[in-house]
């Protein structure tokens, strides 16, 4: 990525978060919402807190271990350390936070695998494979709340029901489009020069033998990943299953937020219903972090769970742990990382 690029998403990001805090403060007794956050108990806090980082923790776990298992099986090698592949996922959690849609995570990770001796075909399955446990856990859980739970969700989520059916939906069209390259990548393949040629001749893209040629390396990391897990299917099956506590940890967050400010009367599969359908309804929208979007709907929706002062005090908690909190953790991994590799290259210098 260009410095130039680079500064432009930070500001996109920086201005974003501005205007949200501007809009959740303004007008606001700040006083009486500090006084509130500092109700929050630490028995609680603590645990909330470890949810997050298991958060970003699982994905690393999940790396490490599908690139132990394509090592193993082709090599005997153990491929990058546990460690390590925790510092890939911070990576990768504080670039998609700060790019639009969350684009710019798996680039990075990519690119410091294989700086680390990784296959670049090795990466590129393992990556996408968590991707597709991701996106596919979290379509399952949409639509199981949508089936089991409709009335409800209509209820609680009022006029942003829109934005949850929009959400889910751009997730599962992601899905099929996901499956469909792993399944008939020829058939996708010429589907997607078709509308490359519509686009092109629509004047809304220029011809490009590069874009063409990333089309089809992108179909064919997708067929090599499938490829493997037809193989290693009992790996897929953990790696859902992981993925699935990963997701659940995010909601689980908010029930412990709400018990660390001492409220009663809502239950916990309430709480971690609706943060799901919060966090399904903003997943795909192009904004740095769903920043903005998040923070509003979080109002609407938890207005009856998190009554009195608690509401914004409780969004200020869930949201700074969940999301700024671990970015902060997460620039903190990158800065760490990149002045290990400036020192190794001095030392490397100094021996030659």
């Amino acid at each position: 990525m260009s410095a130039k690029k680079r500064t432009l998403q930070m500001a996109l990001f920086l201005v974003i978060m501005l205007m949200t805090f501007y809009a959740l403060f303004s007008g606001r007794n700040l006083s009486e919402i500090a006084h509130a956050v500092a109700e929050m108990s630490p028995l609680y806090l603590v645990p909330a807190v470890g949810l997050a980082v298991f958060f970003v923790c699982a994905e690393g776990y999940m790396i490490w271990y599908l690139l132990r298992s394509m090592k193993a099986h082709k090599s005997g090698g153990k491929g990058s350390s546990l460690l390590r592949c925790i510092q890939y996922s911070f990576i990768g959690f504080f670039y998609s936070g700060i790019t639009p849609s969350a684009s710019g995570g798996q680039p990075v990770q990519l690119y410091y695998m294989n700086k680390d001796g990784n296959r670049g075909s090795d990466s590129t399955v393992v990556l996408m494979t968590v991707a597709v446990a991701y996106k596919f856990v979290l379509v399952v859980m949409g639509l199981g709340i949508l089936l089991f739970w409709f009335r409800p969700l209509t209820n609680e989520l009022g006029k942003y029901f829109p934005l949850y059916l929009l959400g889910l939906s751009l997730n599962v069209i992601l899905v099929i489009v996901i499956l469909g390259v792993m399944l008939f990548p020829q058939v996708m393949l010429k589907t997607a020069l078709v509308f490359e040629g519509l686009l092109i001749r629509m004047k809304i893209w220029k011809p490009s033998d590069q874009r063409e040629e990333k089309i089809r390396a992108f179909i064919d990391s997708y067929q090599n990943a499938v490829t493997w897990l037809k193989a290693h299917k009992e790996k897929l099956a953990f790696v859902l299953f992981v993925t699935f506590l990963q997701r659940c940890s995010v909601f689980v967050l908010t029930y412990m937020v709400y018990l660390g400010f001492g409220l009663e009367g809502t239950s916990a599969m309430q709480v971690i219903l609706l943060q799901a359908a919060v966090y399904i309804a903003v997943d795909m929208l192009p904004l740095p972090g769903a920043q903005g979007i998040t923070e509003l709907m979080y109002q609407a929706v938890f207005t009856h769970v998190f009554t009195g002062i608690y509401l914004i005090p409780s969004m200020l908690v869930s949201r700074g742990i969940n999301f700024y909190f671990l970015l902060v953790v997460s620039l903190l991994v990158v800065v760490a990382v990149r002045i290990g590799e400036k020192h190794r290259q001095r030392c490397i210098r100094a021996v030659s």
